[in-house]
């Protein structure tokens, strides 16, 4: 299972905070709108989750930076 963890504005950004979290050993799930279908643009923000159990790890690598 995943829980949500934050919310972010686009991919780009999105994608950044996958590579940090991701060199700190912690796996994350980016999530596009679900309402916009196949007008997803790289602009629309993204939601990303962390798995269950696993959101004090990223609340600690973001206390860290």
């Amino acid at each position: 299972m995943w829980v949500e963890f934050m919310t972010v504005p686009n991919a780009y950004v999105a994608e950044t905070w996958r590579e940090l979290f991701a060199a700190e050993g912690l796996s994350i799930r980016v999530v596009p709108p679900v309402d916009r279908g196949e007008r997803e643009s790289k602009h629309d923000p993204r939601t990303l989750y962390v798995p269950t159990g696993k959101a004090h790890v990223a609340r600690e690598i973001l206390r860290k930076i």
